[in-house]
């Protein structure tokens, strides 16, 4: 399963269930909970935490639309978590656990067909509407319906029909047995029927897309400034103010969102005090512009907050749908070009590690050769697959000593002749005379001065690519549509992958727009090493699935990897006082959303 933070989905995997059937607060992975039932709160919540103040936070590019659950514009930052809530969370100090929210009951039942679900009676919407099966429900329908963003059908696929038992329990039926199905029913979002058949959920012109919406989340929307900033304000009547999951969280009276074009712009404002908590994922930025002034005075503070969160995948993606990049070794031929180990010394101040997995800095990357289980998934495909898969670890192209690059890109030169591609009065042409020439499109200026080395090097071997930064709400329409040569991507992974493998993947998937297929992946190995993740009955099936499929994605060439940290790069204004102890699973809103003002009555 994926867990996503403040984004779709959040969620977890579970093995070794005994029990025919069972009510319980909380589900993980092996039957066994941290926290028992009537717990007071988690551990990296503080008692001492208090409500009060008003927090700015920044994001780039604009929104306009209310819905976050829809495919076309894009919605604005912290909606979704703040306004939203699901029948169940997870714990961020557990990889694989989840605790009851909405839902005060979860009965799952012995054929894993079914799962029923008792709501908690004080559940209240923000416009103290009681929340019943009849909003479940039609969460459910909505979500898996064409009025919704395509990924929501994928994810809750096998997730056949809810049926209401009475007015506080409802059952979700299962096409097959699949041990995760019943979680992730429990992370779908709870939405107001009663609002949504009244406004409609697509909510397409101008005035009705800017709605705020009613959700049951400790946030409501006050004010709203079209692309330019929002305003969330804790709503004084929110029903699970103790609950234990919700305890020492949310400790802000406001929370305003401010909107900027682009990173640099946004890095000056947030050290002229525009705004109070910035995440970095630029080195230099962190290594050069969050230093001296108000960094020295104490004034502000920068940190690097370590997690357990599996790094997945970043790269260099290259659609396939493209004539220019149908080839595999033409793709193999793209890796060669670029030089991490002078990118991370010379831009990245060595902050960094390379990408060596779908799955890195988790016990799911793929390790070593192929052995066991994971070999036995493979050994069908053995015909269709590259023999590297059987015969080569996941190595990324290294550049070592003075002419490595040279060597690189001389190997990169014989994959091109050996697909077709040859210099032709010093420019690459296939047999027809077409150029090799592509466009990478990226969404922050700040990744041209990592493109422009990379495109140097691909001139060389008489590539012309372009880059080009344009605007995030275009970017996000023309990635939906497919409609790019080569983008900056990133495959987020949890712990515990699963349905939301389909969406990336899938043959099928790879014909539907929106969808996170966007390198055009059509495999039938690929196929079914999802389907092997998607429907594990064991801890080492999931296992041997994730790291087959790690190695035919990683030899088929879809991306060129780049790299990864295992902390987050946080600045933020000496304004905030936070627990003692740190998640181990999380997402740097989740971790701010523990944190609480020194001085409440402090505001801009």
């Amino acid at each position: 399963m994926f867990r996503i933070f403040c984004s779709f989905f959040v969620g977890l995997f579970i093995f070794g269930v005994t029990s025919p059937l069972f009510a319980a607060h909380g589900i993980s992975i092996d039957g066994k909970l941290k926290y028992p039932s009537g717990f007071q709160q988690f551990d990296y919540v503080s008692t001492q935490a208090v409500k009060g103040g008003h927090l700015v936070l920044h994001d780039l590019g604009s929104f306009d639309k209310m819905n976050p659950f829809t495919l076309k514009g894009t919605a604005p930052l912290g909606l979704e978590s703040f306004v939203f809530e699901t029948l169940a969370v997870a714990s961020l100090d557990e990889p694989f656990a989840e605790y009851g929210l909405i839902a005060r009951d979860i009965e799952v039942a012995k054929d894993k067909l079914s799962v029923v679900f008792t709501l908690n009676e004080a559940a209240r919407f923000s416009d103290n509407s009681p929340i019943t099966p009849e909003d479940v429900k039609y969460s459910l329908e909505i979500l898996k319906s064409d009025q919704a963003h395509p990924a929501y059908s994928y994810y809750y696929h096998d997730i056949v029909k809810a049926e209401i038992l009475d007015p506080h329990r409802i059952r979700f039926v299962f096409a097959r047995p699949n041990r995760e199905l019943h979680m992730i029913a429990a992370q779908i979002p709870i939405m107001s029927a009663k609002f949504y058949q009244k406004h409609g959920f697509e909510q397409k012109d101008g005035e009705a897309a800017l709605l705020p919406p009613v959700g049951s989340g400790p946030y409501v929307v006050t004010s709203v400034k079209q692309g330019k900033s929002i305003t969330y304000t804790r709503n004084p009547n929110y029903w699970a103010t103790g609950h234990p999951v919700r305890k020492g969280l949310f400790n802000f009276d406001t929370i305003t969102v401010n909107y900027y074009k682009d990173q640099i712009v946004a890095v000056e404002a947030f050290k002229a005090g525009e705004f109070d908590f910035m995440p970095v994922n630029i080195a230099k930025q962190w290594a050069r512009d969050m230093e001296g002034g108000r960094f020295t005075d104490g004034a502000l503070l920068k940190k690097v907050f370590p997690h357990k969160n599996n790094a997945g995948m970043q790269g260099f993606l290259m659609n396939t749908r493209r004539p220019v990049f149908k080839d595999v070794k033409v793709r193999e031929a793209m890796g060669l070009a670029l030089d991490f180990e002078w990118t991370n010394k010379s831009l990245f101040f060595n902050q960094y590690t390379r990408t060596n997995s779908f799955f890195s800095n988790s016990p799911l990357a793929a390790t070593g050769l192929p052995v066991g289980l994971e070999l036995q998934y493979l050994e069908p495909f053995r015909k269709q697959l590259p023999v590297d898969v059987f015969q080569t670890p996941l190595t990324p192209p290294v550049v070592t000593g003075k002419n490595g690059l040279r060597k690189n890109l001389r190997k990169a030169a014989e994959l091109l002749r050996d697909a077709g591609w040859t210099i032709q009065d010093g420019v690459l042409k296939d047999k027809a005379g077409t150029p090799f020439t592509f466009e990478i499109l990226l969404v922050s200026p700040s990744f041209e001065r990592v493109m422009a080395p990379y495109v140097n090097n691909l001139k060389k071997l008489g590539i012309h690519a372009e880059y080009r930064t344009i605007d995030p709400a275009l970017y996000a329409e023309r990635e939906q549509k497919f409609d790019f040569d080569m983008i900056v991507h990133v495959y987020g992974e949890s712990m515990s992958p699963g349905n939301e493998q389909r969406t990336y993947w899938y043959s099928t998937s790879a014909d539907i727009p929106g969808s996170k297929n966007l390198a055009g992946v059509k495999e039938k190995a690929v196929d079914a090493m999802v389907d092997k993740i998607i429907y594990a009955q064991t801890q080492e099936e999931l296992t041997a699935a994730c790291k087959a499929l790690d190695r035919i994605l990683w030899y088929g060439y879809y991306l060129v990897p780049n790299w990864y940290m295992d902390g987050y790069r946080l600045a933020y204004r000496n304004i905030f006082k936070q627990p003692e102890t740190l998640p181990l699973y999380y997402d740097y809103m989740q971790l701010l959303m523990s944190w609480w003002m020194k001085d409440t009555t402090s505001s801009h």
